[in-house]
């Protein structure tokens, strides 16, 4: 682990440096790019046959949220290329693989794994058909993931299959002017009656693992709610840290008194720590737990899924909690574009509209409680 962080610090500055351009692009800057990258960074959570890190769910909760308190779109592109270049890894077969990781390198990719288009199968593949929202990274991808429902003679059923194909074969709509979050470059993608080669498929709900260890059989959502959890509590830190870096220097009022004196700034440190590190060793036990019930070789419950969802979105309500709080004390330089706390303020609350972290995963989680779920767990 002490490697991966390593590495999040050899490329602070880079990404400190880029932020700022990031923003002003709507998508990651190219050395922010290259800096995750040549890190290993994006690799993550691909298999280790592959090249890829192969990281236990506790370990990607560190890295994502080392990164995230640097810079939130670089943590999101992170957390979203990280499992974009993975499940295609996972899945395909040698093939399509070949193709992909051509020559052994590791390729950048983006998605959206939400079923918003169609898919007829015909000989040799599936002619695709659709738009997909919010696919974080895609302008500086080489392969885009997405989902579809299969359409057979003119009805749709219940089958969803992925696809992935070259970055260039997609077209990008230019719709990332957004108040949050804008250095991800978070774009949709579109194709029509696109032919897509079965190799270059899965089933969604009967996938294969082909490549790779436990970590794959986390399933949906146990895969990616870690991200969230962790995407969150980085961007907080950033946010509290920076608010306490201002108490000493700064006083406000018709008699001025130093923000770090009053018993009531006090008091929002003390409880945001608390609150935010309670949050974290939440997230740490739920994951671990879930990572200890696949390396047993088992399959994670739906409850152990809702949880894992449900911890997600506590510790994104205590960090926009704590960034909030921070944002107000700071007081009017707070709103100035040279102020981290304003970005942090608009990257959490665009963070946190997210499905995975809405409040439907807090009533999947009561109905386990209650003892009456009828929630499925996210494929």
């Amino acid at each position: 682990m002490n490697d991966l962080l390593d590495r999040v610090e050899k490329i602070r500055p880079v990404l400190l440096e880029t932020a700022a351009e990031s923003e002003r692009a709507t998508t990651l800057a190219p050395a922010a790019v290259a800096a995750l990258e040549q890190a290993g960074l994006l690799a993550l959570k691909l298999p280790a046959v592959l090249g890829g890190v192969e990281a236990d769910p506790v370990r990607q909760i560190d890295v994502i949220e080392a990164v995230s308190a640097i810079d939130a779109s670089a943590g999101w592109c992170l957390m979203v290329g990280a499992t974009t270049i993975a499940l295609p890894g996972v899945f395909l077969d040698d093939d399509a693989v070949g193709t992909i990781f051509a020559g052994g390198r590791i390729p950048r990719a983006a998605g959206c794994y939400m079923p918003t288009g169609q898919t007829i199968p015909t000989r040799g593949g599936y002619r695709v058909t659709g738009r997909w929202a919010f696919a974080s990274g895609i302008r500086h991808a080489a392969w885009v993931s997405g989902t579809a429902r299969v359409v057979r003679d003119g009805q749709p059923t219940g089958e969803r299959r992925v696809f992935v194909v070259p970055a260039a074969e997609v077209e990008i709509h230019d719709t990332w002017q957004v108040a949050g979050l804008r250095g991800t470059g978070s774009c949709d993608f579109s194709l029509r009656e696109h032919l897509v080669d079965t190799a270059f498929t899965w089933d969604l709900e009967r996938a294969v693992q082909r490549r790779g260890g436990p970590l794959y059989r986390l399933g949906m959502p146990g895969f990616v709610a870690n991200e969230h959890a962790a995407f969150a509590l980085g961007v907080a830190r950033r946010a509290l840290d920076a608010v306490v870096g201002l108490a000493a220097g700064k006083a406000r009022g018709v008699t001025p008194t130093v923000l770090g004196e009053r018993g009531t700034f006090q008091r929002f440190v003390g409880a945001a720590e608390a609150r935010l590190r309670a949050a974290r060793a939440l997230a740490v036990e739920a994951n671990a737990a879930a990572w200890r019930t696949v390396a047993a070789g088992a399959r994670l419950t739906p409850r152990q899924h809702a949880e894992l969802r449900a911890v997600a979105v506590h510790a994104t309500e205590a960090a926009l909690e704590a960034v909030t709080g921070s944002f107000r004390y700071a007081g009017g330089g707070a709103l100035y574009d040279t102020s981290v706390l304003q970005a942090c303020l608009r990257d959490l609350n665009a963070a946190a509209q997210h499905f995975m972290v809405s409040d439907s995963a807090y009533e999947a989680l009561g109905q386990f409680v209650l003892g009456h779920p009828t929630a499925e767990p996210m494929r």
